[in-house]
């Protein structure tokens, strides 16, 4: 893997201490998919942050658009979990994206817009916050976003953050492209000035596939 580079893995909850025990690459760390709202209780079949943190697992990802539509996350209850996560001491990874029909219709910069407003309201450190852009109809689809239409909405992002949350915690905050990332698209995307790198989802099972995709910005720099 390349030095430069930082690389988070995010297996399922079952494999994560076995990645953990497994992973050779120290400089490589991991990430949970999901956590719950708050404090651990009675709800059976849920991880809280304190189990995360107990696994000495320094990250986790939130708002994913799996979670949103298919378990029905609102943005107020991904806002909740970032702040509960971030106040537990876990860094968070945190997913924002249209779908084809919000796009098509116009409302994709509205959408964005009312997924960002609950995660500024739930950090206070963004140095902890990373923020990963991964459109809908792109995710597992095999349509990837053109880099021009992946610039377009990371500029959108890095605008809208300047405004909210201050020039320099913008310039400093690392916003990812997530969407059928491959070997074959990443070098392209990497050349766009608003992508800081990748949410891999498939194409990360393939080990030689990964590493060309962790090596892209590299290789994206010595083409320009």
């Amino acid at each position: 893997m390349p030095s430069e580079v930082d690389v988070v893995i995010s297996p399922t909850f079952v494999h994560l201490e076995t990645v953990k025990q497994t992973l050779t690459n120290k400089s490589i760390e991991i990430s949970a998919q999901n956590c719950w709202t708050g404090k651990g209780g009675a709800f059976t079949g849920e991880i809280s942050a304190e189990m995360i943190k107990d696994m000495n697992v320094p990250w986790v990802i939130l708002g994913h658009s799996e979670r949103r539509s298919l378990c029905g996350e609102t943005e107020e209850i991904v806002g909740t979990k970032i702040r509960y996560a971030l106040e537990q001491g876990l860094k968070v990874i945190a997913c924002i994206g249209e779908t084809l029909e919000e796009r098509e219709s116009g409302e994709m910069f509205n959408v964005l817009d009312k997924q960002l407003i609950p995660i500024q309201n739930a950090v206070d450190d963004w140095s902890n916050v990373v923020i990963a852009y991964e459109p809908v109809w792109a995710i597992g689809t095999g349509v990837v976003a053109t880099p021009e239409q992946a610039d377009e909405a990371h500029a959108f992002v890095r605008k809208w953050l300047e405004e909210h949350i201050g020039q320099a915690n913008a310039a400093n905050l690392r916003i990812l492209y997530g969407g059928s990332v491959n070997d074959g698209n990443c070098v392209e995307l990497s050349k766009k000035p608003n992508v800081d790198g990748f949410l891999v989802g498939g194409a990360s099972l393939n080990g030689k596939t990964f590493v060309t995709i962790c090596n892209a910005p590299k290789n994206a720099a010595a083409s320009v």
